[in-house]
């Protein structure tokens, strides 16, 4: 009902409307921040360049992967659409290293480029107090240091409470193709040019990144017999947790990626033409993404290697574009069309589009307060790759903390924040706004300190509660979670209980090789601890819902030990990150701490003595000095 009547009193609303919370840009970041502001019942305003964009896949038309998977059914489980669309729309799903722990397992899909983002854009659409709005932002307005609104270039004026900016590469963005370069958003679409100043007007300092893309090619021109096919998995399984049996059995045949290679030619001719290369000429003046460099910045950092690997990935159901996954690249398009036809099963390619390279504006993210405020204007959230991220995921994931936290801004609540124990959000998050960045950061698993219990297969187990509480996750979808959290209880308890040839069955089960199945054959009886729990799930869901205890039950029992371990490092990392450091805290009366320490400090201006001991130049030293004044400050 609340949803009604926001749409029913935004009809009647004047051109000029006020809302209370206003979102710039729909990419990845800018959906889930709408939807997570309009769902909490704000009266929310969409901006976007083009609404034939929205949720455009700007780079491969693929959403998980390492870590990623993990950010993505967080969101999921916080009440977010990534995963959701993602199955509406996968042309293929893998789940990557099956043969290592579960702390590294990750999903990943293949989507249809378009059918993704036509079905982003529907949900946008239907719903209930959200206005999708074609129009540019020119100007964030404010008045005394808070936020008041966007001026767009209709000349309408958004008036707001809170908002929040999304705008990837658009600001000031400048794509480079050989020695051509022209502004550009994406190409074919028009940048941000007035936006930045007016970041810059309210006080924020702005930096330059780049980021590339590769050439696509069209795939009835590849011979594919040479190349090597990557299957997708059978049988699939969901990146949502809301989806059900209806799941498989509305999955359309899974289309293959392929795999190729570049080789001794391909990279002779690259490296002919450096001399030619924005990224060695000059021309590009800003740092590109460590992890996912430029072909030609990988044949001329590694030249001791003969070959880099390519993967052809598939763009749609309905169309025979393929995507070059690891060959970005902006030398000149006559060095394109010769290098690509020396990749193995390329050698008649017709390419499509061309690669290139972009230069665009972003806000170094340790001006951010935690919930992805800024400090220097309240009432303004950014996300995305704004705050220096690349990366869909990444960039969805800060839009869903920063729609909730305009949210809670306009309903006067304490911001969401995770902590980096909770989920890799709170890691991503966290690392941004308190180490800051110099080049697009990308989240990896290696950066999350309590990895083995932050797994994609427990995200609704962490995340879900609080989803529900904030009132993003539905009631049904609460109830299967705590008959599922019933089930995963009893059946441990079970195990723990019942002997088998002189070993409790839970000893039995952590011994290596033994599976949930072997378990099954020997205590059939197990069965009867599990099934009622299943009333929850709808007819036809009890075999998923079977994998999903099993799978729980297998992971807590064989690494209990390993588990433990993090629990006892996380209860001391929650005494340090439990410490309130007062806001208006003066460094500078600390003489005991170092200069670059005081500096440091006061820069970032942490929230607590637990993320004041991850900025980087502060020493254990500096930490013991200011829990000292801390403890004298309250009389401690």
């Amino acid at each position: 009902m609340r949803f009604v009547r926001l749409r029913m009193a935004m009809a009647h609303h004047p051109v000029n409307s006020e809302f209370d919370v206003v979102v710039i840009g729909a990419g990845h970041a800018g959906c889930e921040a709408a939807l997570a502001a309009a769902r909490l019942g704000c009266h929310t305003c969409l901006l976007t360049i083009s609404i034939d964009a929205v949720a455009q896949m700007s780079c491969n038309p693929a959403i998980g992967g390492l870590a990623k998977g993990q950010l993505v059914r967080e969101i999921d489980a916080l009440g977010g659409e990534m995963a959701k669309v993602t199955d509406m729309t996968a042309l293929q799903f893998r789940m990557l290293n099956t043969g290592r722990g579960p702390a590294v397992r990750a999903p990943r899909a293949q989507c249809d480029r378009e059918a993704y983002r036509r079905e982003m854009r529907r949900r946008l659409l239907e719903q209930g107090g959200l206005l999708l709005r074609q129009d540019t932002a020119l100007e964030i307005l404010s008045e005394g240091g808070r936020v008041t609104g966007v001026l767009g270039r209709s000349g309408l004026r958004y008036r707001a409470r809170a908002v929040v900016v999304t705008t990837g590469t658009f600001l000031r963005g400048l794509i480079h193709m050989g020695q051509n370069t022209f502004p550009g958003g994406r190409l074919g679409e028009p940048p941000a040019e007035h936006l930045s100043g007016s970041l810059q007007r309210l006080g924020l300092e702005l930096g330059r990144l780049k980021t590339g893309t590769p050439p696509r090619v069209n795939g009835r021109t590849v011979n594919f017999e040479v190349l090597e096919p990557q299957p997708g998995d059978e049988p699939p399984r969901p990146f949502s947790f809301a989806s059900g049996p209806e799941f498989l059995r509305g999955t359309r045949r899974q289309l293959p990626c392929w795999l190729t290679a570049t080789n001794a030619e391909t990279h002779r001719i690259i490296r002919a033409n450096l001399h030619r290369a924005p990224l060695f000429t000059g021309q590009i003046k800003s740092v590109g993404p460590r992890y996912c460099p430029s072909i030609e910045d990988k044949v001329h950092r590694f030249p001791e290697r003969d070959h880099h690997l390519v993967f052809l990935e598939p763009e749609g159901w309905d169309t025979h574009e393929m995507y070059c996954n690891g060959i970005a690249t902006s030398v000149p398009i006559d060095v394109q069309e010769q290098f690509v036809r020396t990749i193995k099963g390329l050698e008649n390619v017709q390419i499509t589009r061309y690669g290139y390279a972009i230069e665009y504006d972003f806000v170094p993210p340790t001006q951010l307060l935690p919930s992805l405020e800024c400090k220097v204007a309240e009432g303004l959230f950014l996300a995305g790759q704004i705050n220096g991220t690349s990366g869909y995921e990444e960039a969805a994931a800060q839009g869903i903390i920063a729609g909730i936290n305009a949210a809670m801004k306009v309903h006067g609540k304490s911001p969401l924040i995770l902590r980096r124990d909770q989920a890799y959000i709170g890691v991503l998050i966290d690392d941004l706004v308190t180490k800051g960045t110099q080049e697009p950061y990308r989240m990896f698993t290696s950066r999350a300190e309590y990895r083995l219990l932050l797994r994609h297969d427990n995200a609704d187990r962490r995340l879900m509660p609080i989803g529900y509480r904030l009132g993003l996750i539905p009631e049904t979808q609460m109830r299967r979670l705590q008959a599922k959290e019933a089930a995963i209880a009893a059946t441990l308890a079970f195990l723990r209980g019942q002997k088998h040839s002189g070993d409790t069955l839970e000893l039995l089960l952590r011994r290596p090789g033994m599976t949930f199945r072997d378990i099954r054959s020997i205590a059939p009886e197990i069965m009867t601890i599990i099934e009622p729990h299943m009333r929850a799930f709808p007819a036809g869901a009890d075999e998923a819902f079977l994998d999903e205890v099993a799978e729980q039950v297998e992971i807590e029992v064989k690494y209990a030990g390993y588990a433990a371990r993090q629990m006892k490092q996380i209860e001391q990392f929650r005494r340090m990150e439990d410490r309130p450091i007062p806001p208006d805290l003066d460094y500078a009366r600390i003489r005991e701490l170092r200069v670059e320490a005081r500096q440091k400090l006061a820069r970032i201006r942490p929230i607590s003595l637990g993320q004041a001991a991850r900025i980087s130049g502060v020493s254990p030293a500096d930490i013991a000095i200011l829990m000292v004044h801390l403890q004298r400050q309250s009389g401690a």
